[in-house]
C-alpha cells in the first residue's frame, strides 16, 4: 500500500528522465568538448565553446530576434486567447462547433501554415500587400525590413496557438462557480466587471500556466522562421534568425560544430528558465496582491456590518 502510489506515478518520471534529463545532461557534456559533426568527440575544451558563441555577432542578433518575436507573439496571444475564451463561455448556439473551430489552426501542420503565411506576406505578390494597395498604402517589405518580418512571423505563431490557449482558458472558466456570476448580476455588475472581478481572479493559476508555457514556446520558435523564406536561414541579413535556427545553422551549417551548438542549447535553456522564473514571480505577485485586496475588502465589509 505504501509503495503502490510511487509505482503509479513512476512511468512519468521514468519517461521524463529518458527523454528530458538525459538529453539535457548529455548536451552539457557535449558542450564542453570539441565535438564536430564529421569527426565526432574531440578533446575537452571547457567553456571555450561558450566563449566562441558569445563572440559571434550572429548569436546576439539571433537572440535579439528571438526576444522581439517572443514579445510580439506571446503578449497578444494571451490577451486574444483569454478574450476568445470569455466569448466562448457564453450561451452560444452550436457551442461545441465554435469551440472546436478555434482548435483547427493548431491541428494544421506548422510547415503548411508557415508556407501559406509566407505567401500571404510575400513582398511583391502577397495578399497582404495587395490589400494594402487597395486602401492606398505602400507595400511593406515583409522579408526586407527586420521589424516587419518579426510582425509577420509573430502573426503565424499567434494564428497557431491562440485557439489552443483559448481552450485552456475556457476549461478554467467553466470551472468557476456560476453562483458568483449570479450574485454579481444581482449586485448590478456588467459583463466587463464580472470578467475582471470574478473570471480573472478565479483563473489566476491557469493564466500563470499559459504565460509560462507561452514563454517556453515563444523562445523556441523554429518552424515558422525556417519556412518563412526559401533559404530558411533567417533572411540574407539574418533579420529573423532566431536562436534555435542559429543553433541549427551552427550544428548543420557551415560550422559543423556540435560542441558550440550544445553550448547554444544550454544558454537558451538558462535564458528560458530565467525569463520563465521572472514571469512566474510577476504573475504570482499580481495574483497575491489581488487576493490581498479581496481579503481586505471582505474584512472591511465585515467590520462595517
Amino acid at each position: 500500500m505504501k509503495l503502490s502510489p510511487y509505482l503509479y506515478i513512476s512511468p512519468f518520471f521514468i519517461l521524463f528522465a529518458v527523454t528530458g534529463l538525459f538529453p539535457l545532461a548529455y548536451t552539457a557534456y557535449v558542450s564542453v568538448h570539441d565535438w564536430s559533426l564529421l569527426g565526432g568527440q574531440g578533446e575537452f575544451v571547457g567553456l571555450q565553446n561558450f566563449s566562441d558563441v558569445l563572440a559571434q555577432p550572429t548569436f546576439w542578433k539571433s537572440l535579439g530576434n528571438t526576444l522581439s518575436i517572443f514579445v510580439l507573439s506571446s503578449v497578444p496571444q494571451v490577451i486574444i486567447a483569454i478574450t476568445i475564451a470569455a466569448l466562448l463561455d457564453q450561451n452560444l448556439r452550436s457551442a461545441t462547433f465554435w469551440r472546436m473551430g478555434v482548435l483547427i489552426p493548431y491541428v494544421v501542420a506548422p510547415v503548411a501554415v508557415s508556407m501559406i503565411f509566407g505567401r500571404l506576406f510575400a513582398d511583391q505578390y502577397g495578399l497582404i500587400n495587395s490589400m494594402l494597395g487597395v486602401i492606398g498604402m505602400d507595400p511593406i517589405a515583409w522579408h526586407g525590413d527586420r521589424l516587419a518580418s518579426h510582425v509577420a512571423i509573430a502573426s503565424i505563431v499567434n494564428y497557431r496557438w491562440v485557439g489552443y490557449n483559448a481552450l485552456i482558458f475556457l476549461a478554467a472558466m467553466q470551472a468557476v462557480p456560476r453562483e458568483l456570476y449570479e450574485a454579481a448580476v444581482i449586485d448590478g455588475a456588467g459583463r466587463v466587471r464580472q470578467f475582471f472581478s470574478i473570471t480573472v481572479p478565479q483563473i489566476r493559476a491557469t493564466i500563470i500556466f499559459v504565460v509560462i508555457t507561452s514563454t517556453i514556446g515563444g523562445l523556441q520558435i523554429f518552424d515558422e522562421v525556417r519556412m518563412f523564406d526559401a533559404t530558411g536561414l533567417g533572411g540574407p541579413d539574418r533579420n529573423w534568425m532566431t536562436t534555435v535556427l542559429y543553433l541549427y545553422d551552427v550544428a548543420w551549417g557551415n560550422q559543423h560544430s556540435l560542441g558550440r551548438a550544445s553550448a547554444v542549447a544550454w544558454m537558451l535553456f538558462l535564458l528560458i528558465v530565467l525569463i520563465g522564473f521572472v514571469n512566474f514571480l510577476i504573475t504570482r505577485q499580481i495574483s497575491t496582491s489581488g487576493a490581498a485586496k479581496k481579503s481586505k475588502r471582505k474584512s472591511n465589509t465585515r467590520g462595517n456590518a
